[in-house]
């Protein structure tokens, strides 16, 4: 999606073939997101020599280095193809996997953060100033029909849809894998993640209105999720005197911006996760065999991580997407579980965690068979592909055992262990 939004050369949705002049947002945006990787390095130098900078001359700082870089973006796009930006991309995604948090992940969020800060205050304010009528239905029924005859169901479609903002279990992963690294004081967590997650909520809610306001006849507009929002804010921004051109590439850039911070944050985790599963008794290389050498050295890690989103990108996303939701509320529920462990074999109350760690285990669950269901119906009738139906029902199945692999050894730790046996 990202190199989609990068590519100047886009499909034309009528004729089916190629533009052939540049999107010139495109290009601007992409121009703008290499230099924040070259400016966020130069950045994390500066504060790893001089030290600490006062916070409101480093905030200075990272706008005035905000600006600069758009400045050199409008003037200076970068028009390749999509197939070159997945390239680019991925070699990205390669440093920012092994190179220090410090040097490239920390500083490029860090200035990420006043521009998405932007975004939403931009946004917020855009759509009080346009008051745009909602142009979809408050609600269409308990069970909806989709262009492919499928059935969903409100629950529990409702609650693996809505992710980020309420319970997300991919942000656990981004908390102890790198947050907790930027994170200098446990008191400022709280802060930090719950205010994190507020935040989001509110992106969430824009997002709803822009939807709404810019769907046609009831049903959302064509185009991808990055390209609906884009356009949409960028036309509230319009109304409060932004030129539709800053408009447009300030809000192509900032949903590639997120969709980035997101790409670098699960490669690095990726890499991190396919490290531990093979760590044994030591961490230190110098006392492991030459096969847990192999596999647990970062750079390995990391090419075998990335290797599979290539993949993806490859097939397309879409292939797995509709199982994103549910994989992703089940890890929250299991992370639940093993903060309940956690809390009563250190003595500690942990009851409140019950109730949403159950909730999120009936919702996750449900919606997993529910898609098994309907992913063997698809086999059964003959209508199943293997890169469809076939890779996301092999998906389906092992987060369900996996789910009820830890589900069960977590429980019966949790109900039937001592505190004097943690």
């Amino acid at each position: 999606m990202v190199a989609g939004t990068f590519n100047a050369f886009p499909v034309d949705a009528a004729t089916g073939a190629a533009v052939t002049d540049p999107v010139f947002a495109n290009g601007a945006a992409a121009s703008v997101s290499m230099l924040f990787i070259l400016f966020a390095i130069i950045l994390g130098l500066v504060l790893k020599k001089t030290g600490k900078i006062n916070e409101v001359l480093k905030g200075v700082i990272a706008v005035a280095l905000i600006v600069v870089m758009f400045a050199i973006g409008m003037n200076l796009p970068i028009y390749a193809s999509k197939s070159v930006w997945i390239g680019i991309i991925m070699v990205y995604l390669f440093l920012a996997s092994v190179l220090p948090m410090w040097l490239l992940m920390q500083p490029r969020d860090y200035m990420t953060t006043y521009m998405l800060l932007g975004m939403i205050l931009g946004a917020v304010v855009g759509i009080i100033v346009a008051h745009p009528s909602m142009q979809l239905n408050a609600f269409n029924g308990f069970a909806l029909t989709g262009a492919d005859g499928s059935t969903s169901y409100l629950f529990p479609t409702l609650f693996v849809t809505i992710a980020c903002g309420a319970v997300s279990g991919f942000h656990s992963l981004v908390s102890s894998g790198t947050s907790s690294k930027t994170i200098s004081n446990e008191k400022d967590m709280p802060m930090v993640g719950y205010g994190a997650m507020v935040v989001e909520s509110l992106l969430g809610i824009v997002a709803l209105v822009v939807v709404g306001a810019v769907a046609v006849n009831g049903t959302k507009p064509d185009g991808t999720p990055f390209s609906i929002f884009s356009s949409g804010v960028a036309g509230f921004l319009e109304m409060l005197g932004v030129p539709n051109t800053v408009a447009t590439v300030f809000m192509t850039m900032c949903v590639s911006a997120l969709a980035l911070t997101s790409l670098d944050s699960v490669a690095r985790i990726g890499r991190m996760s396919f490290q531990e599963l093979f760590y044994d008794d030591t961490t230190d290389p110098e006392k492991m065999d030459g096969l847990h050498k192999v596999l647990t050295n970062k750079y390995f890690a990391t090419i075998i991580t990335l290797f599979f989103g290539w993949l993806l990108t490859l097939g397309g996303y879409n292939n797995i997407w509709p199982l994103f939701g549910s994989a992703n509320q089940l890890l929250a529920a299991m992370v639940l579980i093993a903060l309940a462990v956690f809390l009563k074999t250190t003595g500690r109350t942990g009851w409140t965690l019950y109730v949403p760690m159950f909730a999120m285990l009936a919702v996750t669950f449900t919606a997993l068979v529910q898609k098994t269901v309907a992913l063997v119906r698809n086999v059964a009738n003959g209508s199943a592909t293997f890169l469809v139906d076939g890779l996301q029902l092999i998906v389906a199945i092992l987060l369900m055992i996996l789910g009820a692999l830890v589900a069960y050894h977590c429980l019966s730790k949790l109900f039937t262990a001592k505190k004097e046996e943690a």
